[in-house]
């Protein structure tokens, strides 16, 4: 498909809106998280479903049993309606979730399936279902380099 220059800079806001949900989530930084959803904007995410801004709110708590968290995302599909002011999309997640009293490596795979909306000049997410592909539990073992050295991973968070 051929975009016009209008359409490739609305396609790259809607990916900045999909890594503000991602670093917003893995920061524990609510006011980040939310701005990637319109306030009456709404989340199904497993044991979550309702309002978006309330499941941001949801994260800040749910999220602290990990001392941090990577939310890598990826294969960004979007299909901009011809109205220009609504749009859908699908984005592979792999979520690398640190527990914080263990030693443990929780590896999350899945997709959001998104419908987005654009107000004004600002796209946001109107709608995301959380769609669970898989999981898994590893310990961590150590490398062979001293990381010690390194800022660790809860260093950057809002908590």
């Amino acid at each position: 498909m051929v975009y016009s220059p209008e359409q490739l800079c609305d396609v790259e806001a809607i990916k900045d809106v999909a890594k503000r949900y991602s670093q917003g989530v893995d920061r524990l930084d609510l006011e980040k998280l939310k701005s990637a959803y319109w306030p009456d904007g709404t989340d199904e995410h497993g044991s979550f479903k309702g309002n978006a801004h309330q499941f941001a709110e949801f994260c800040m708590t749910g999220h602290v049993k990990w001392r941090s968290t990577s939310h890598c995302i990826f294969n960004h599909s979007i299909n901009l309606n011809a109205d220009g002011f609504h749009a859908t999309g699908e984005v592979y997640n792999v979520s690398y979730l640190f527990q914080k009293d263990a030693a443990v490596l929780d590896t999350w795979h899945g997709r959001y399936l998104d419908e987005y909306e654009k107000r004004g000049d600002e796209w946001r997410i109107m709608h995301r279902v959380c769609v669970h592909e898989g999981t898994k539990s590893e310990p961590i073992t150590s490398m062979e380099i001293d990381s010690s050295g390194f800022r660790q991973g809860s260093s950057d968070r809002n908590t």
